[in-house]
């Protein structure tokens, strides 16, 4: 059970490191001066959760490791994040989308591990789901706002919605050890949480006019280690400095 609760708390890590450092990459770059920095706070939001997991998961493993260990020093295949949330940026639209449909999973999953046997992973939830309720309004309010705004806002944010839909069906398919976890009471059911995804999904969707997309194909492999070709250029820059100057200490 030990092997399996470490891949389940590292592929919550692995979710909010990858998403942190995509969201990172907008600082400096946004289209006003507030929603830059608002993205960034979202984006250190989420990298401190990847921080409490990877502590945890450092606990878990002992051996002297430290949460560095676990974000650095792990080959592409050994990171387990949503397909999802290694896509790139692109423009405002396909980071907004990116991000909701991310925000209502991680919500609700985050409000199912309140109730988790497991005290550290409940701590971790208590207080990271105070911040995702923020990061689910704001990226909700902007899908209304970019879906029922100009033409060229509506069009942006709907092809960047039939872009990414592809890689939803992912959140909801259990791994083996997601399936175990959930069983003993210590992590949420992936199949539980699509209903209430789905319902939230589809109110908000239909106050921004959009189109939800045909649920015909879906694309999996993250979860396994299997990723993208952008995974490798993440890992580029997130690990550069780890690898090139190996337990620098500032």
């Amino acid at each position: 059970m030990q092997k399996q609760l470490i891949k389940y708390v590292q592929r919550l890590g692995d979710n909010a490191l990858i998403l942190g450092q995509r969201l990172g990459e907008w600082c400096g770059h946004g289209p006003v001066l507030e929603q830059d920095i608002a993205l960034t706070n979202i984006a250190l939001d989420t990298l401190g959760q990847a921080r409490l997991y990877f502590q945890y998961v450092a606990e878990l493993k002992g051996e002297n490791q430290t949460e560095d260990d676990v974000a650095f020093l792990r080959e592409e295949r050994e990171y387990t994040n949503l397909l999802l949330l290694e896509q790139k940026n692109k423009d405002w639209a396909y980071t907004l989308v990116r991000q909701f449909l991310f925000d209502v999973f991680s919500f609700h999953n985050l409000k199912g591990l309140l109730e988790s046997s497991d005290s550290t992973l409940k701590a971790i939830a208590a207080r990271a789901i105070k911040e995702v309720k923020y990061h689910k309004k704001f990226s909700s309010e902007w899908m209304i706002r970019l879906g029922d705004g100009t033409d060229v806002s509506h069009k942006k944010v709907q092809t960047a919605l039939n872009d990414l839909w592809i890689f939803t069906g992912e959140m909801f398919k259990p791994t083996e050890d997601e399936d175990l976890i959930a069983k003993m009471g210590i992590g949420t059911s992936c199949e539980e949480i699509q209903p209430l995804w789905d319902l939230e999904v589809n109110e908000i969707l239909a106050e921004a006019t959009l189109q939800r997309p045909d649920d015909t194909f879906m694309r999996y492999g993250g979860k396994k280690g299997q990723h993208s070709e952008l995974m490798g250029f993440i890992l580029a820059d997130l690990q550069y400095m780890q690898r090139t100057y190996p337990g620098l200490q500032w």
